[in-house]
C-alpha cells in the first residue's frame, strides 16, 4: 500500500548553521578586502608615478646616472643595487634556511626541536633599525678589512639581509616540513630507504611547494627591507662589475625613496619618479608572487605528484 505524501515544511536553521555562514562570510570578506587593499595601492602608485614616465623620457628613466639635482632620473642603478644585494642575500640565506629547516625537522630530536624554533622566530622580530646599527658598527668595519675602500658595501647590506629572510624559510619551511604526513616517512623506510633517502626523496619533495613558498616570502622580505640598506649599503647610485663589485657602495631602490622622499616637493617630478620608483617595485614583488605560484602549481599544489622523481 503506497505511503500517503504529507508537506512538511523545512526547518530553520539552528544557530551553528548560522555561526558557520557569518563565518564564512567573514573569510570571503577578507579576502576581498586584501584585494581591494591591493588594488587601491596599485591605482595610488599610478595615479602618482604614470605622470613621471610622461615627463621624464624612457631613455633617460633607463640610464645610468641618478642625479636629481640636475635632473637626471636614471633607475638602473638603483634596480641594480637593488636586485644584486637581494640575490646575494637570497643565496646566502636560501641553502643554511633549508638545512636549518631539514634539521630542525627531521633529524634535530624533540628537547632540541623545542628550544631552537621559539629562539628563530624571536629572532625575525628584531627591529631592523638595530640590525643595520649593528652592522654598520660591527660587520662593516670587519668587510672594509677584506681590502674594500669601505666598509659600507652591497656584500654588507647583503649579508644582514640574508640574516633578517633566514627565520622567514626557516620557519615556513620547517612547518611545511612537518606538515608531511608520517605515513610518507614509515612507507620509504619499509621498503628499504635509509633515513637520509626518506628525507630527499620523499619529505622534501612532498613538501616543495611549501618550501617554495617560504623562498619566496624570503626573498620579498630581503627585497622589501629599507633601513638596513639605507645605513650598510654607502647609498652610491654605482652600477659595478668585476670581481670586488659587492665590495663597492650601492643604493636600492628603497633605501632611495626612504632618503628622499621627505625631500622632495609634492607634484615635482622629482616626485613622481619616486612613485615611479615604488612602481617598480611593486611588480617586481608581483612578478616573484606570479613565479612561487606557478612553482607551487608545477609541483602539483602540495608536491605529491613529484615525490621520488
Amino acid at each position: 500500500m503506497r505511503k500517503a505524501w504529507t508537506f512538511r515544511p523545512a526547518l530553520p536553521a539552528g544557530p551553528a548553521a548560522w555561526g558557520e555562514a557569518l563565518i564564512e562570510t567573514a573569510i570571503r570578506l577578507s579576502g576581498l578586502s586584501a584585494i581591494g587593499i591591493l588594488g587601491l595601492i596599485l591605482v595610488f602608485l599610478l595615479r602618482e608615478g604614470l605622470a613621471a614616465f610622461a615627463v621624464v623620457p624612457l631613455g633617460e628613466l633607463l640610464s645610468s646616472t641618478w642625479y636629481p639635482i640636475e635632473d637626471l632620473y636614471g633607475l638602473l642603478p638603483l634596480v641594480y643595487g637593488s636586485l644584486l644585494v637581494t640575490a646575494v642575500a637570497v643565496l646566502i640565506a636560501v641553502p643554511l634556511g633549508l638545512t636549518a629547516a631539514v634539521y630542525l625537522g627531521e633529524i634535530a630530536p624533540p628537547w632540541l626541536h623545542d628550544i631552537l624554533k621559539p629562539l628563530i622566530e624571536i629572532i625575525a622580530g628584531i627591529p631592523s633599525i638595530v640590525l643595520g646599527f649593528l652592522g654598520w658598527l660591527l660587520l662593516a668595519p670587519l668587510v672594509q678589512r677584506t681590502g674594500a675602500s669601505t666598509g659600507l658595501t652591497a656584500l654588507t647590506g647583503a649579508i644582514i639581509l640574508a640574516y633578517m629572510a633566514l627565520p622567514t624559510i626557516i620557519s615556513i619551511a620547517e612547518d611545511a616540513i612537518d606538515a608531511v604526513p608520517r605515513s610518507y616517512r614509515d612507507g620509504a623506510l619499509a621498503i628499504g630507504a635509509t633515513r637520509w633517502q626518506t628525507t630527499y626523496r620523499v619529505v622534501i619533495p612532498a613538501a616543495r611547494s611549501g618550501l617554495v613558498i617560504a623562498v619566496m616570502l624570503g626573498i620579498g622580505r630581503a627585497i622589501g627591507e629599507t633601513m638596513v640598506v639605507l645605513m650598510v649599503t654607502g647609498n652610491a647610485p654605482n652600477m659595478a662589475w668585476g670581481p670586488d663589485m659587492l665590495l663597492q657602495p650601492v643604493r636600492t631602490m628603497t633605501a632611495t625613496i626612504a632618503a628622499e622622499m621627505g625631500e622632495v616637493a609634492r607634484g615635482s617630478t622629482h616626485y613622481g619618479v619616486l612613485f615611479a620608483i615604488g612602481l617598480v617595485l611593486f611588480f617586481i614583488t608581483f612578478a616573484i608572487n606570479g613565479i612561487a605560484s606557478w612553482v607551487v602549481r608545477r609541483t602539483g599544489g602540495d608536491g605529491r605528484r613529484r615525490v621520488g622523481t
